[in-house]
């Protein structure tokens, strides 16, 4: 028994991989930040290893600066920036970057040490195996976002940071889902109940969500219809329309925020029914519930600092707390999921 045991969890591994997580979440608000403050383009070029190293000599930024020059960013938007200026954007992008390789290390290096002893639950070798490969691809996404804004837009395309960002709090769920899995081990029964299936169905509406936010930040579409409940007075925005169905989807500011904004009601809505429901529930676990409730709570005071977001035009500060908000609401999401499925 004792042998078996070891094999099916580990608290260790459930540790080093909910501070995995941490960092996935640091990675997320300082990606924010790098949003907000128009920093991502600043560094032109994807070095893999020797971009870890900074500008280090007066020649080395006035290289770094030259090269910023020649994009549209600079030539339309940033025209006359000073040198200091520049290096204020450039080591947020970098920041961003280096915290992205750090994050590999924190992964990669305890998975080697861990395999060796043999403290890995064999179950989740293939799921640390697809965590480690997608952390991989972030890094070239990353770089195939920034590249969209490289020859013919003053910003990344909202489609692809919205992939990067997604697969950001995709690799967070993950983490957080497999964290619990090697801290409880094998769940020896699995709940036959509706609450499974609702409680994924939660977490899927909450990454839509965020996916829908992405759009509406790759469009800065939060400093138009800065207005609540209403769209500059009217019921519905008059530039919704965008250049085909694409263009309306992803590309129209209208069109991103009033889908932002209708997501939301429909969201809180469900979230706050299913917390109610799990929380007069019989069936569930109290800690099934306290999560329910939690989750429900988080969705409500997110959608409220989205109102408030908004209508103050995105100040980096409010805007850096959605987005942080949001990764915790999504993470208490995947554990009430988690919980609500085992016996």
């Amino acid at each position: 028994m004792t042998s078996f045991l070891r094999s099916d969890r580990s608290q260790a591994v459930a540790i080093w991989l909910l501070v995995v997580a941490a960092f996935v979440l640091a990675m997320i608000v300082v990606g924010g930040a790098t949003r907000l403050t128009d920093s991502g383009l600043s560094i032109t070029e994807w070095r893999p290893v020797t971009g870890a190293i900074p500008p280090l000599s007066d020649a080395d930024w006035a290289r770094e600066f030259a090269e910023y020059r020649q994009i549209p960013q600079y030539q339309q938007v940033n025209q006359g920036m000073s040198l200091a200026a520049f290096k204020t954007i450039y080591w947020w992008e970098w920041s961003h970057r280096l915290l992205g390789r750090v994050v590999g290390l924190v992964f990669f290096i305890p998975f080697v040490v861990f395999a060796i002893r043999r403290q890995i639950p064999s179950r989740l070798y293939v799921r640390l195996g697809v965590i480690f490969l997608l952390g991989g691809l972030q890094g070239a996404i990353g770089w195939w976002m920034v590249a969209s804004g490289l020859s013919e837009r003053v910003s990344v395309a909202p489609e692809r940071l919205m992939v990067h960002l997604g697969l950001a709090f995709a690799l967070l769920g993950a983490l957080v889902w497999t964290a619990l899995d090697a801290w409880a081990g094998w769940a020896r029964q699995t709940l036959p109940s509706p609450w499974g299936r609702g409680a994924l169905l939660l977490t899927g509406l909450i990454f839509v969500q965020i996916l829908l936010g992405a759009l509406v930040a790759g469009n800065d579409a939060g400093l138009v219809y800065n207005d609540f409940p209403l769209f500059a007075g009217r019921l519905w925005p008059d530039d919704y329309l965008g250049a085909g169905l694409w263009g309306t989807l992803a590309h129209s500011q209208g069109a991103v925020q009033a889908h932002h904004r209708i997501f939301a009601y429909v969201l809180t809505v469900v979230a706050v029914v299913m917390g109610w429901r799990a929380w007069r529930s019989s069936y569930l676990a109290p800690d099934s519930r306290l999560l329910a409730a939690g989750v429900a709570a988080a969705v409500v005071l997110q959608a409220l600092l989205g109102v408030a977001t908004l209508m103050a035009r995105v100040p980096i500060s409010l805007g850096i707390a959605h987005q942080l908000l949001a990764a915790l609401t999504l993470g208490l999401s995947v554990a009430f999921a988690w919980r609500v499925r085992r016996i």
